[in-house]
């Protein structure tokens, strides 16, 4: 049977930093407001890097990571809602930079969920036998689709990229389970329009502004408690694993509190919850990525042990 295995991982955060004082500048908020109601201090601010920048940048080091070369590389998916453009795709221009010539590449948005949405897909295509080695990236600069002068979302954004090579096994381990979900009808909690377009058969009346994300915050919360406390139940389930279990839980880094909630309805110990959001903030679809990096670089993971990728997002969308 072909199983699914993480290989090695890379992540990359712009130079820049933006502390919480530095907000205050911008916008009516002080630190402490920040940090007592999100756990988070700071967040790094790109100085110029496109998503595609960080992207490849994060890529390289997890090709780095594997001690493999671009060319094994056959398909790279870029989970992302801060593309540079229309087209081509992220995914594309880091497969042309890295020159993994053997690689076909597509970007996917989920939100803050992508990247447990780019690993679940690339497990699919792995199992089925089509690909042997999988990139997955998570990569955002919501910094441009920020609204600087609203303190109740700028707070939260930084940018930068994660990213994964998955690879087939026939070793015991790897992806044990996977669950995906998503819930169209809460849209309007959280949602940032696209750029205002015409045809000649369709004329915009005036201007629109430039598109920016808008959120309904005690919402957004309810379900992420509720979303993720389920999918964390529902992954364990088809895993066969109890709580205990798991050595280390890699949720998306979006709000302190709602990890505290979903610690106690998961009764897993708080301690458990990997956290850089103090210092990163939320990074939408890279965070998991970024999380899953630096948490291998600590050397506090060992063969066998269990660990939990679990996310929501706009859409409104969840995964485990």
């Amino acid at each position: 049977m072909r199983h699914v295995k993480i290989i090695g991982t890379g992540s990359y955060l712009p130079e820049n930093v933006m502390r919480n004082d530095d907000l205050a500048k911008l916008v009516d908020t002080s630190d402490e407001w920040i940090t007592s109601r999100t756990g988070i201090r700071e967040r790094r601010i790109s100085a110029g890097e496109s998503t595609a920048d960080m992207a490849y940048e994060a890529a390289k080091r997890a090709i780095w990571s594997a001690g493999i070369s671009a060319d094994e590389i056959e398909l790279i998916i870029c989970a992302t809602m801060t593309p540079d453009c229309f087209m081509p795709s992220v995914a594309c221009m880091v497969q042309g930079r890295l020159m993994a010539v053997k690689a076909a590449a597509f970007d996917l948005n989920a939100a803050c969920t992508g990247f447990v949405y780019a690993v679940a897909t690339a497990s699919q295509f792995i199992q089925s036998g089509m690909y042997e080695k999988v990139l997955v990236i998570g990569a955002e600069t919501i910094s441009k689709i920020v609204d600087w002068e609203d303190r109740s979302t700028c707070v939260l954004f930084g940018d930068g990229a994660g990213a994964a090579l998955l690879s087939s096994t026939e070793e015991t381990g790897g992806i044990l389970a996977a669950t995906l979900s998503s819930d169209g009808a809460k849209q309007s909690i959280l949602y940032c329009e696209a750029l205002p377009l015409s045809n000649p058969y369709s004329k915009l009346v005036g201007e629109k502004n430039k598109p920016a994300i808008i959120m309904q915050g005690q919402e957004v919360f309810k379900f992420a408690v509720r979303s993720v406390t389920e999918t964390m139940e529902t992954v364990l389930r088809k895993g066969n694993l109890a709580r205990e279990d798991v050595k280390f839980v890699l949720a998306h880094q979006a709000n302190r509190r709602i990890l505290e909630a979903v610690a106690k309805n998961c009764r897993i110990p708080m301690e458990k919850f990997f956290m850089n959001l103090d210092r990163y903030g939320n990074t939408s679809s890279a965070s998991i990525g970024i999380a899953l990096d630096e948490l291998a670089r600590t050397g506090d993971l060992n063969p066998g042990d269990i660990l939990i990728l679990v996310g929501f997002g706009g859409g409104m969308t969840s995964g485990a």
